[in-house]
């Protein structure tokens, strides 16, 4: 079976995360699409496949018989982004010749070149979209078909290979992926996570990252009387978001660039609430972006009074290249692999982060490889047929190089 067949079987299954509910897997949804997992693991031979307790898939195809070598591992995470729904997802094939592409005639959605102009270096390929109401779930539905393609074309070749472990992952897009991940139990001496973009994408940095709420708490009062009264939170949650720098936006930013993200408000006189993300890859400009939010906090608690403004902040990850440097070899084997097929490597900073940030972190040195796909969290998302039947490939090689070497 190709890559982007398994992957359509498993984009029908809605794996939205979520990051209210306080458990492990945050959705039970999550959960029916690692039991398929587990039971396709088994029918292909990895007979220890599993669903812990939190809703971890876990397997591991044992080496061949007289071949010692490194232990690698393979992980993908099963949820996808709140940002666009997972419900009825209908997928489509192109065959893209070029130009704009149709998703949805009656509700004349159109993906263009003129918003997304990298489309046009995917002429000549097949791609797999949406019908533009929807997300397709290549972020990381694509990484979980690649790697199971990847065990099957292994056995099936009878090609020498060490221990390979593999594990898919609930919750990664809320950053909580590697919350109960057992490294122990994983059994790799270092992994790659498949969670990337397109083709040949190779990455080993990524955002500090760290989360913000801020919570405004107001004075309601009738507006005939409210004079040197009234305290509108909504009003000052929105006095606070204007204090900050306007350009450490991800509008405005790229590449090492970092920025604060406001994901949500909610506000009405008596209290409001502002929901962020804080990224870069610097440490020390992380620190500083985080320091600007105390700061301004303190403005805002200084002109309206103290305790008006609550700010909590709590860190989620941190930039995987100081554990990945440590051990680079593992980067130039990817590279190596992608060489001797013909991908040409992309060596790029992620502008965010994969359940490998913090799995580097728990001593499992884990860099990110491409799954095919482009516009994720998007309505406009799509995957590349052609490009997942190179990172099975890909995969496979990898594992065939680490048993020669």
């Amino acid at each position: 079976m190709r890559a982007y067949e398994r992957f359509l079987k498993y984009a029908a299954y809605p794996t939205m995360s979520d990051d209210t509910t306080g458990t492990t897997p945050s959705t039970a949804k999550q959960l029916v699409l690692a039991g398929v997992l587990a039971e396709e693991l088994l029918a292909l031979g990895l007979s220890d496949a599993r669903v812990d307790e939190f809703g971890y898939v876990y397997a591991s195809l044992p080496a061949t018989p007289g071949v010692e070598c490194d232990r690698i591992g393979f992980i993908a995470h099963m949820d996808t982004s709140s940002e666009a729904s997972d419900e009825n997802i209908r997928t489509a094939i192109v065959d893209y010749k070029g130009g704009d592409i149709l998703l949805n005639e009656e509700k004349s959605i159109v993906m263009k070149v003129e918003n997304y102009p990298y489309l046009s270096e995917f002429a000549g390929q097949h791609l797999i979209v949406s019908d533009g109401t929807t997300l397709i779930g290549a972020d990381d539905k694509a990484g979980i078909a690649e790697i199971m393609t990847m065990l099957e074309q292994l056995i099936a070749s009878g090609a020498p290979h060490g221990k390979i472990s593999v594990a898919f992952t609930p919750d990664e897009e809320i950053g909580e992926g590697a919350d109960h991940f057992d490294v122990t139990a994983f059994g790799a001496d270092y992994a790659y996570t498949v969670d990337g973009g397109m083709l040949g994408e190779l990455e080993y940095e990524n955002f500090n990252a760290a989360s913000a709420k801020i919570t405004v708490h107001g004075v309601s009062i009738h507006p005939g009387s409210a004079k040197d009264k009234m305290k509108n939170a909504a009003r000052i949650a929105s006095e606070f978001d204007a204090l900050l720098p306007e350009n450490e936006i991800p509008e405005r930013t790229e590449g090492y660039e970092g920025f604060h993200h406001l994901l949500s408000m909610k506000g009405e006189c008596e209290m409001a609430t502002l929901v962020y993300i804080i990224r870069d890859h610097s440490r020390e400009k992380f620190e500083e972006k985080k320091r600007a939010f105390e700061q301004k906090a303190e403005i805002i608690n200084r002109r309206y009074g103290e305790g008006t403004l609550e700010l909590e902040l709590r860190d989620s990850y941190y930039n995987m290249r100081e554990k990945i440097e440590e051990n680079m070899y593992i980067v130039d084997r990817a590279k190596t692999a992608m060489e001797e097929l013909g991908i040409e490597p992309i060596i790029v900073p992620i502008r965010g982060g994969t359940d490998g940030s913090r799995l580097s972190f728990m001593g499992l040195p884990c860099p990110n490889l491409c799954t095919g796909g482009a516009n994720f969290h998007s309505r406009f998302e799509f995957v590349s047929v052609e490009a997942m039947d190179k990172i099975s490939d890909l995969l496979v090689r990898i594992a065939e190089n680490v048993a020669k070497d």
